[in-house]
């Protein structure tokens, strides 16, 4: 019983103190304050616990030759608990590397709104053509209105359950002469590629399937042929890591509002500023849907509104003074849609711990 109180206590107050960093980190970027991080890298908690009987005469009265029972117990707990600083090198890999296309397309695959995703962790749009760039900034009324309406486009194919964020696959081949090759080079490429007769004669056809970039798209990417899967990567593989290519066709569902561009994606550190400066100097505006979008999302003016106040809170949900001033997550126009970005924002901040691996996977339609 003890352990089981010991465990979820600590479980409890570590969750407490991650979400309140958070919001301390979003409440020190509104006014332009450098963001601090701390993390507990061990708990070793002892607990102590003593019995003891006996007995003793009685102190007075008739009773005096009478042995009176004594019974006695306790219990301690000696915790011993790292609180380690994120500086340094941590601090470059986790607060200042941007995120990467896999870490977005596993954030896809949670069933997560595009749109709330998006408007969190996307720095800007960039068309295909390199002539519009739409940057997901308040401040530029234009490109942020465009921004939302492309993010809330996407949002409306998600809905309609054909939104697919998947890594290329294709086949490369390359033709081999057989004079070049013996009987002991075979196990070795037989262990990395398909070897079959060549249409010429006298050489070998190796063929090797490849994972190649991730791309978001209306349509499943293996209705594309071979050579078009490998042109689509070759446009792909030109991005930078915290890029991600989108493909939006015609002839899809949601192809009434094609797009062909990147998105760039924003550093952990960047997702926080951008955070904070909606309380103070960029607050974001409602923008509406494209007339091309057929469906609607949910669409709230702030990505995550956080408010700010004179005085304590009376029931928040989570609150952190700093400066005189409160800071809690609003509970007003659509709780909802506010609690489930924090916590996106929770499981991006522990996503920033590592790298994840780039894997085969069969196709997945990201569904809302």
């Amino acid at each position: 019983m003890a352990l089981d109180h010991v465990a979820l206590a600590y479980n409890e107050s570590i969750s407490d103190v991650v979400s309140k960093q958070l919001l301390l980190n979003i409440a020190r970027a509104s006014l332009n304050q450098p963001i601090y991080f701390s993390g507990i890298s061990n708990i070793a908690a002892t607990l102590n616990f003593q019995a003891n009987a006996g007995a003793t005469p009685a102190l007075a009265g008739n009773s005096g030759g009478l042995l009176m029972p004594l019974f006695g117990g306790s219990v301690s707990e000696n915790p011993t608990i790292s609180i380690v600083p994120m500086q340094g090198e941590e601090f470059t890999q986790r607060m200042l590397t941007p995120l990467s296309e896999q870490k977005l397309a596993l954030l896809l695959r949670q069933n997560i709104d595009v749109n709330l995703l998006l408007r969190l962790i996307t720095l800007e749009f960039r068309t295909q053509n390199k002539d519009g760039v739409y940057h997901n900034r308040p401040r530029n009324e234009q490109d942020y209105a465009t921004f939302r309406r492309i993010a809330l486009h996407l949002a409306s194919i998600q809905n309609r359950d054909q939104l697919y964020a998947e890594p290329l696959i294709f086949e490369q081949h390359w033709t081999l002469p057989q004079a070049g090759l013996d009987a002991a080079a075979f196990p070795a490429l037989e262990a990395k590629y398909e070897i079959s007769a060549a249409a010429e004669a006298g050489a070998y056809k190796l063929t090797k399937q490849v994972i190649g970039r991730t791309v978001l798209t209306n349509y499943d990417p293996s209705v594309l042929s071979n050579v078009e899967r490998v042109q689509l990567n070759e446009e792909a593989e030109k991005n930078a890591p915290n890029e991600i290519l989108v493909d939006i066709r015609a002839d899809f569902p949601g192809g009434e509002y094609p797009l062909h561009g990147k998105f760039r994606l924003r550093s952990f550190s960047n997702i926080m500023y951008f955070i904070g400066r909606t309380i103070t100097t960029e607050p974001e505006i409602a923008v509406a849907a494209d007339p091309r979008t057929p469906q609607a999302t949910e669409n709230p003016v702030s990505v995550i509104a956080i408010a700010q106040s004179d005085n304590a809170p009376a029931s928040p949900d989570l609150a952190v003074q700093y400066r005189d001033k409160y800071y809690a997550v609003q509970q007003a126009s659509n709780p909802a849609w506010n609690q489930t970005a924090f916590r996106v924002l929770a499981q991006i901040f522990q996503m920033t711990m590592a790298e994840l691996p780039r894997v085969g996977a069969p196709t997945i339609t990201i569904a809302k």
